[in-house]
């Protein structure tokens, strides 16, 4: 239907009514199964692939197959089943999962090269049509016309969200990947999977671009052709540091090796871990083990006997202090800091190919040469268990020497900053024409400014803790220069950069991008407001997604005493958010609005905020007439819920007396009334 109908966006379907639907463009349709689709906000309405055929391509599709059917039995069953061959029946075969990594619609391509021959029927049978007519200028008139209408709106749609011309932010993303490694250190980066690999490939086979830096995919390195290639010299990167040899991981052999915990309080050095992984003596694998327990041998499978163990899943992998300064893994001021060796556990199970050799090269290595992640995943074997020895240097993970602890708060925030080396990495980044206007940010694009922004805002974070406040400003600027508001999406990241103008003392610019900010939150708000009640049940999470995080912006302000800022956005969000309190429950959502009660006193606003606590009031009320009016078992079930309502509403009193000591009294007076009546 995207092909033939139209389609709603770029973003991936998720059975929501936003994402990734077919759409035609004839709203009575469209909103009988999307909702309103005429107060959509910009995201929606300027998204380059939305794309409305109005049926056309469809409908000339069906009179094609009905022309086919009438002329040519052969040729219309022939096409069918090859319809339903390369559509339906393969989906069926693929068996695919109903969310993949990207969509999939490419495996269908070859039922809509059988629907465009269709259409060609369809153009076919109307040119007959025309051909019986006896005005050649209508005739020829209603050709140019179906010619227009049809190929012409199509082109028109689509070329704008599949012109790749003058468009260059793939390129500048492998660049600066490559940028933010050691240069002429001979350094070694491990990629994950294909989008943290094709491109820095592109970069240095197509472009020559920093071929100094070998690139090891780690998916691949369970393979050994590839393991082949990576022991050969590549432009100027030297062979992989590595003492396995092709008979110890040909195929078929050590595809995986099993822990077996026979030296459980031995931690071994990683060289000797090495030595015997790498051995093909008998004492490193099953058939021995079987035979020293008093086993049978004759038992197990050949393969099972032949297969490696290792004896302990304890390693140390010992620091050299002199390699580590002299590839200048770590700047010498930071030499204090360096461990005399790092301790790695290893998984009870098994360890595969992949993983051997990435141990091998760690081990044979000897600190000599840099080595790099790109931080494709999260998983702690694609950083060799050492995800506390990392340091973020633009856009990767450098292996270190210096523990820096992991937050169990947030895991994802993984390795230390060298702020001025990273300062000045970011500062050498391709960024390509990022910032054009009148370029496609594809769907890829926008997701990769989430690495950009997310380690700009980690560095900018870490120049405030060291009062560098000229140079965190700077990568702020750089930030929304380069990544424009209106093109990138995921807004929330933007909130830690508000906070940061207000730590550099910025007050205007963190009010500028609030004020941005909150618009696009009030616009798709509004627009969720503008669907039936059936659709916003089913965007809950939508929903809420959005009115916390237009309430973080808003604690940002309210953090950094930015009270008239505050003060408007306040009101703002009430209207905007006040439709879905339903959502929340009326009386949890007025709530959470008690501190902002504060911030409208401070700001003069006494009329609003005493809005907010009498529709607090109110709603507690409510709750506790509905109570009393309860059966006394039903009153006992809901016990602890209403004792929960009666706490928050007196803490909500209490943070009242803060600022007006008049109106918290009035208000406790009546509190305790009210629960006097409960009471009795």
């Amino acid at each position: 239907m995207w092909n033939f109908v139209g389609k709603q966006n770029d973003i991936q379907g998720d059975y929501s009514t936003i994402y990734g639907n077919w759409l035609s463009g004839v709203n009575f349709i469209d909103e009988i199964r999307l909702g309103n689709q005429s107060n959509l906000d910009d995201d929606q309405k300027n998204n380059k692939a939305r794309n409305t055929y109005f049926f056309l391509p469809f409908i000339l599709g069906i009179i094609g197959l009905l022309y086919s059917y009438n002329r040519d039995l052969k040729t219309f069953w022939t096409l069918l089943l090859l319809f339903l061959f390369t559509g339906l029946a393969l989906k069926f075969y693929l068996n695919e999962r109903p969310f993949e990594p990207r969509e999939r619609d490419y495996a269908l391509v070859g039922s809509f090269y059988v629907f465009s021959i269709w259409i060609g029927f369809g153009m076919s049978s109307i040119l007959k049509l025309f051909s019986e007519l006896k005005n050649k200028y209508l005739n020829f008139g209603l050709f140019f016309l179906c010619l227009i209408s049809i190929p012409g709106l199509m082109a028109f749609e689509n070329w704008d969200d599949h012109d790749r011309s003058n468009r260059y932010t793939a390129q500048s993303i492998a660049r600066s990947y490559l940028q933010s490694i050691q240069e002429d250190k001979d350094a070694i980066i491990f990629t994950i999977g294909d989008n943290d690999t094709f491109a820095l490939w592109y970069a240095q086979e197509i472009e020559e671009f920093r071929t100094d830096v070998r690139t090891i995919n780690t998916s691949l390195l369970a393979t050994d052709w590839y393991i082949d290639q990576m022991k050969r010299r590549a432009y100027m990167s030297s062979p992989i540091p590595s003492q396995m040899e092709h008979n110890n991981y040909a195929y078929g052999v050590r595809d995986y090796i099993r822990y077996e915990n026979l030296l459980d309080s031995v931690r071994w050095n990683i060289n000797d871990f090495m030595d015997w992984v790498s051995s093909d003596h008998p004492r490193t694998k099953y058939r021995n083990l079987i035979s020293q327990s008093g086993g049978d041998v004759s038992n197990y499978p050949i393969n099972a006997l032949e297969t490696v163990f290792y004896p302990t899943n304890k390693i140390r992998v010992p620091v050299n202090i002199d390699n580590v300064i002299k590839s200048g893994i770590i700047n010498e001021s930071d030499k204090d800091l360096i461990v005399p060796y790092i301790d790695i556990d290893l998984p009870e199970s098994v360890l595969t190919k992949n993983q051997i050799m990435m141990l091998d090269i760690l081990a044979n290595n000897n600190w000599e040469r840099p080595i790099y992640f790109t931080g494709g995943s999260y998983a702690d074997s694609e950083y060799m268990w050492m995800k506390e020895y990392l340091q973020l240097d633009g856009l990767v993970y450098k292996l270190v020497p210096i523990r820096t602890v992991m937050d169990k708060s947030n895991p994802y925030l993984m390795g230390r900053v060298d702020s001025e080396l990273m300062f000045e990495i970011v500062n050498k980044w391709s960024w390509g024409n990022s910032d054009g206007q009148n370029i496609y940010h594809d769907p890829e694009t926008r997701k990769n400014s989430i690495s950009f922004r997310s380690n700009m805002s980690r560095l900018v974070e870490t120049l405030i803790i060291e009062k560098k406040y000229e140079k965190a400003e700077h990568i702020i600027d750089l930030a929304f220069e380069k990544m424009p508001i209106e093109f990138y999406g995921y807004y929330s990241l933007w909130t830690p950069f508000v906070d940061s103008y207000y730590k550099v003392g910025n007050n205007t610019k963190a009010a500028e991008v609030i004020g941005k900010l909150s618009n696009k939150y009030i616009q798709r708000l509004n627009y969720f407001a503008s669907l039936d009640i059936y659709y916003q049940y089913n965007l809950t999470q939508e929903i809420v997604s959005e009115i916390e995080r237009y309430r973080n912006l808003i604690d940002i302000s309210i953090e950094n005493q930015d009270y008239s800022i505050a003060s408007d956005q306040i009101i703002s969000f009430i209207e905007s958010s006040e439709p879905f309190s339903y959502l929340y429950g009326e009386f949890d959502y007025y709530l959470s609005l008690i501190d902002y009660v504060e911030v409208l006193y401070k700001s003069d606003d006494y009329e609003n905020s005493k809005m907010i606590l009498f529709e607090i009031k109110e709603q507690f009320e409510k709750r506790l007439s509905t109570f009393s009016t309860l059966p006394e078992e039903s009153q006992l079930y809901y016990i602890e819920n209403i004792s929960s309502d009666i706490n928050n509403y007196q803490k909500a009193i209490n943070q009242i007396k803060r600022f007006d000591n008049n109106l918290s009294d009035s208000l406790q007076s009546e509190f305790d009334k009210l629960i006097d009546r409960m009471v009795e």
